[in-house]
C-alpha cells in the first residue's frame, strides 16, 4: 500500500526514500498520514484537478487527513523503484514535506517549518 502512495506522490525518483521515511515516521509516532495522493483517489472520477477543504474533511476510505494508518487497497500500481524506496526508506527526522512546484517537495521537521513552507510554496506569501 505505501508503495503506491510514493508512486504518486512523486515522480522525481531521488526523492522516494525519503518521501517513505516521512511516511514512515509519521506511522511510527501514530500520526495519519495525510497525502493528497490518497484523497484523489478516494475522490475518484469526480476529481477535477483541485483539492478543497471539504475534499480534505471528506471521511472516504482513502482520506488519510480521516482516517488512521493505511488505505485498505493500493491507489496506484507502484513501480520496482517506489517499492525499494519504502524497503529503504531514508532515515530523516522530516515529518512534513509540501510540493515547491516542478515536482520537487520541501521537507519539514516540525509543524511550525511545515506551515512556513505551506505558506511560502502554496499560498505564495
Amino acid at each position: 500500500m505505501l508503495a503506491s502512495i510514493v508512486e504518486k506522490e512523486t515522480g522525481i525518483a531521488a526523492e522516494r526514500a525519503k518521501i517513505a521515511g516521512v511516511f514512515v515516521n509519521r506511522m511510527r509516532r501514530g500520526m495519519r498520514l495525510q497525502t493528497d495522493p490518497t484523497v484523489i483517489y478516494g475522490i475518484g472520477i469526480s476529481y477535477d484537478g483541485n483539492i478543497r477543504k471539504r475534499d480534505l474533511l471528506k471521511k472516504t476510505l482513502y482520506n488519510t487527513y480521516k482516517i488512521d494508518g493505511l488505505p485498505p487497497t493500493p491507489i496506484a500500481l507502484p513501480s520496482k523503484e517506489a517499492i525499494h524506496a519504502v524497503m529503504h526508506p531514508e532515515k530523516t527526522k522530516a515529518l512534513y514535506f509540501v510540493a515547491k512546484g516542478g515536482g520537487e517537495h520541501y521537507f519539514s521537521n516540525n509543524l511550525v517549518e511545515h506551515n512556513r513552507a505551506v505558506r511560502k510554496y502554496l499560498l505564495n506569501k
